[in-house]
């Protein structure tokens, strides 16, 4: 099986323990994306296919600096034109070499890998959606319409452009859509169809179609995040870890002085764990610990809550230890997924832009001191458990047959005229 994935480690992570699970039960994996930021993600020995390497300049960096200092539509605008469509351009000759290389007999691909399934169709693959974040699947743009329509022409023009056929949606495979969560999450919200679907064992119920597998996360090996001080974790504090992800962690100059004075008000019952450049961190206290990187799994079973900017990957990691979140959304998918851990009760939302010290310390206090918040958290945890995780992915991803297969006309179900996705 072939993973196009684009160069994000929030992305790639889930597929190491697919893949994993994938090649314990025989198979052949390979990955296939912009080699320089996808290799060191990737275990020691991983076969990588180049594809869509190239120098910022060219048009396709994401998380760079023009990305960095945009927020709402501006940073989602600039998200499809400026990466994710160029990105898709820039990949196609990489995925159509590894197709050609490797022989797979199935294609995974990520949702913004939109190369994968353009290149899956031409060689006639079938082809699954990796859902690494949870946001497309609840029809984001049911509250601004106009939004939802620009991605779509853009989505189509860049069909047209790669002589694709239209009325279908390479976000949404018409095979298998994993969806590295679950509704006890995301909400019943799912596209509408005529029946009623319900699934305990894979985690799923409601108006979903029965090609989505709710997965729930699947954590596979991460590359060593260096030393940490395991000793100075102080067993009589409450322990909070703050983090801005990967890609957002330089955004974070004006937040992390407000997180540093909150800490200062929690400092006899909570020590925070920042994750963060040196740079901007500013001075620590000694009731602090900082870090520029931390094992991020292992240190999870030793906290009591986390503070985040509302990745896809640090909440469900978060959540599958049972753990409330303080989620301050700072772009993209974020407030999508801040706006689901504060419905389903785990957690509080906070602003990120203008960030208080008395809203930070309140929400901390909320997600630290009222048990509502974490046994949401825990219920989230126990669905996350039941629906397998990288065992599941595997399970459906061997059903797939090895040909093209078609279905009933419903939103990400068969390639359509009417197919539009979620």
């Amino acid at each position: 099986m072939l993973f196009v994935v684009p160069p994000l480690a929030g992305h790639v992570n889930p597929t190491l323990a697919v893949a994993a699970e994938l090649a314990a039960r025989g198979h052949q994996v390979a990955w296939t994306g912009p080699s320089a930021a996808v290799a060191p993600l990737l275990p020691t020995g991983s076969l990588l296919y180049p594809a869509g390497d190239r120098d910022a300049a060219d048009g396709h960096d994401l998380g760079g600096a023009r990305w960095r200092d945009l927020r709402g539509i501006a940073a989602l605008r600039f998200l499809w034109a400026e990466a994710l469509i160029p990105l898709a351009r820039a990949m196609l000759p990489g995925v159509h070499t590894a197709v050609e290389a490797f022989r797979p007999d199935v294609i995974v691909a990520d949702q913004q890998a939109l190369a994968g399934p353009l290149v899956a169709r031409r060689h006639g693959l079938p082809w699954a959606t990796s859902a690494t974040t949870s946001a497309e699947i609840i029809r984001p743009f049911d509250d601004f319409p106009k939004v939802g329509e620009w991605v779509n022409l853009r989505i189509a023009a860049l069909l047209a452009e790669c002589g694709a056929p239209g009325g279908w949606d390479p976000r949404f495979s018409p095979h298998l859509v994993l969806v590295f969560s679950t509704p006890a999450l995301i909400g019943d919200g799912g596209p509408e169809r005529t029946e009623h679907v319900q699934d305990a064992a894979n985690g799923f119920a409601g108006r979903y179609p029965p090609h989505y597998a709710f997965v729930g996360p699947a954590f596979g090996a991460r590359p060593p995040a260096g030393d940490f001080p395991w000793r100075r974790l102080d067993p009589r504090r409450a322990r909070v870890l703050v983090s801005l992800g990967t890609l957002n962690r330089a955004a974070g100059a004006r937040f992390y002085p407000a997180v540093l004075r909150a800490a200062d008000a929690l400092a006899d019952r909570a020590q925070l764990i920042l994750a963060a450049p040196a740079d901007l961190a500013g001075d620590i206290p000694p009731h602090m610990l900082h870090q520029e990187y931390v094992p991020q799994l292992q240190l999870l079973p030793h906290l009591d809550a986390v503070l985040c900017h509302g990745g896809h990957n640090t909440v469900c990691e978060a959540l599958a230890y049972g753990l409330p979140l303080v989620v301050a959304p700072v772009r993209d998918d974020q407030p999508i997924v801040a706006r689901q851990v504060a419905e389903a009760g785990a957690g509080v939302r906070v602003r990120f832009g203008r960030a208080r010290t008395d809203e930070l310390h309140q929400a901390l206090t909320a997600v630290l001191d009222d048990p509502a918040h974490r046994r949401a958290a825990r219920r989230i945890q126990a669905s996350f458990a039941a629906a397998g995780g990288a065992a599941t992915a595997a399970d459906r991803l061997e059903k797939l047959p090895p040909g093209p297969r078609t279905g009933p006309s419903a939103p990400g179900t068969a390639p359509t005229q009417n197919e539009k996705g979620p």
